[in-house]
This record gives structure tokens, sequence and C-alpha cells, in this order.
């Protein structure tokens, strides 16, 4: 009988716990033992972790969050950290580890197959859709649901006050959340890191629809977004102790459209609220998808990959593959979402 063990790293996300339900029913059918290791990669430090069944993975499919915990650790650890999480693993008695993170959980699922050959199997969690190898990863769908319905919902207030909002989305070094949420809710102009903002061009952009009519706007920036010639003493505002600051991107943005254009501006940040909240019936499919197929791979051997989806079908990846650069975001669409710059 083969012990499986799985782990949930980095942010939460809606369609974890689809996952860690699809593991434990594949697994069981398998003839497999699931421990399920708790708050991520930690779990494997402290030796936190319990056996998973039917009973403890019921009725989880429609909750946010993950019922494991998770912790965020950014790589590369420190050889002494490795070396004790691989020596906990192999005293658990475990026979392979199901990853389930994005760029940073899989990094260091990365170092441990290349420093100590861990059995490991990775599945693409990201609300930034950020992994390379996927077409989509799970927890993405619904934070753009939820930024769109944010987004339809500032619109009303928006006109009603004659105003300019600037909705700040997640996407710290990919645009994909404020590319999709802004055209699926009519942004007026859309704001990403892989551009950097011209502030010139935008406020061009917002007279030009004053002067057709429309008295107010709807500007919709990623958190990672950079300005173009902005002083780089009032960029540094935007990082706390080498942490990104949320917010901050939108009140500066806020702050000179005001002052180029004289249009009350208001900023709302979505933040973490992308993150919470009941998953989509698409997050939960993909999630459900994704966890059959890891365990599949482990049946198979199949260590160092990653569960992938490709053109609507399941298929897998190298790790290395997956997190050797970030997957950015698609031209065509920001090419359709210029259309309405206008």
């Amino acid at each position: 009988m083969r012990k499986i063990g799985i782990l949930t790293g980095g942010a939460d996300c809606p369609g974890l716990n689809s996952v860690i339900r699809a593991v434990v029913r594949k697994s069981i059918d398998e003839g497999f033992v699931v421990t399920g290791i708790k708050n991520g990669w930690n779990g494997l430090v402290d030796n936190d972790m319990r056996i998973l069944d039917y009973r403890l993975t019921s009725g989880i499919l429609a909750r946010g969050g993950t019922i494991l915990g998770t912790s965020r650790i950014i790589p590369p650890l420190e050889k002494r950290r490795i070396k004790l999480i691989a020596e906990n693993f192999k005293r658990s008695g475990m026979d392979a580890l199901i990853a389930v993170g994005g760029e940073d959980t899989l990094k260091i699922a990365l170092q441990l197959l290349d420093e100590h050959a861990l059995p490991i199997v990775g599945v693409p969690k990201s609300i930034d859709n950020s992994l390379s190898g996927t077409d989509y990863t799970f927890g993405f769908d619904t934070a753009v649901n939820v930024a769109t319905e944010c987004i339809d919902r500032l619109h009303t207030t928006a006109e009603s006050h004659h105003r300019i909002i600037v909705v700040e989305v997640m996407g710290l070094h990919t645009g994909w959340n404020a590319l999709e949420a802004g055209i699926a809710g009519g942004a007026h102009y859309i704001l990403i890191p892989e551009y950097p903002i011209e502030i010139n061009k935008v406020c061009a952009s917002l007279k030009a629809r004053h002067k057709r009519g429309k008295s107010f706007s709807i500007i919709v920036v990623a958190e990672g977004a950079k300005i173009e010639g902005y002083q780089k003493e009032d960029m540094d505002r935007m990082f706390r102790r080498g942490r990104h600051h949320i917010g901050r991107i939108a009140e500066i943005l806020a702050d000179l459209i005001e002052e180029n254009t004289s249009y009350e501006t208001r900023v709302s940040v979505l933040g973490h609220i992308q993150r919470g909240g009941v998953p989509t019936a698409y997050d939960r499919i993909i999630g459900t998808r994704f966890g059959f197929k890891a365990v599949e791979l482990v049946r198979e051997n199949k260590f160092g990959m990653m569960v992938s989806l490709k053109n609507s079908k399941i298929s897998y990846v190298e790790i290395r593959d997956a997190v050797s650069q970030r997957k950015m975001i698609d031209a065509d669409l920001m090419e359709i979402a210029k259309v309405f710059y206008t």
C-alpha cells in the first residue's frame, strides 16, 4: 500500500479544497493512504500531519481556503531546512508527495527534487495565472469573477458621482487579473506590470471621454504596475521593508490623474477579497481534474512533473519548465482592451 502526502503552500485561493478532495477520493480508489501535511512546507518541518479520509474531506468542495492550512515560504531554502524537510518526509513513511501551490511552492519542490531526489508531483495554483506550462491555474477564474463583480458595482457609483475610480487588483508580476477582469467589467483603461504606465496617455484618454459626454471612468490597475518616468524615490514608497505595499500604486495613480485632469478621483483596492469565498464551478472542476491527474502521475512514478491544462486537456510538464519563467499576458487580449481606451 502506497502512502501519499499532500500539502498546500503559498497564498490561499479558491479551489484548493477541490484538489485535496480529489486526491483523497482517487487515492482511496487506487488503494493508497493519504497524509495531509498542515500549513505547507512548515508541516514537514514541524511533523504536523494527519491521515485524510472520506469523512474529513466530505462537504469541502464549495469552501474557500484550504482545510490543511498554508504558509508562505520564499525560495530558495537554506541547506539545513531543506535537509530537515527531506529527512522528515522519509521518516514519515510517505512514498510520494503532491505539492499544491504556485511559483514559490513549486520552486521549493524543485529544490527538493534536485538536492534530495524526493518523489514529488506538482499541482499549479495561482490567482495570477502566471505559471508557465499550463493554460490556466485553478483559483484564477474565481479571482477574475470577484474582480469583475466589484467593477460592475463601481460603475454605478462612478457614474452617479461623475468620478474616476481607480480599481486595484492583484497581480504583482503579471497582469492577467487586471486584463481579464478589466475587459469583462468594461473598464475604460487597464494598466498592467508588463507595460509601464504612460500617465499622459491615460489622462488624455480620460479627457477625450469627458469631451464626448462621458463624465466618469473606471481604471483597473494591477498592484505591480509601474509608472513610466516617475521618480524612483516616489515609486520606492510602494515598498515597505522589501515587500510590496498593496494600494500604493492606486493611490499614486489617483493623485496624478486629479493633478493632471482636475477630475474627482477615488480608489478601491480589492486586495485579498479576490482570494476568499466560494470557488466558481470552473475552479472546482479544474481542481478536481488536477487532483485526479496528480494521483495518476504518482501511480505511474512520473515524479518531477506538474499537472497542467493544455487546450482543455489535462496533461503534465516538468516542474523545472513550469517555474523557469512567468507566463506573461496575451498580447492579443491587450490589443482588444486598447480598443476601449478612447
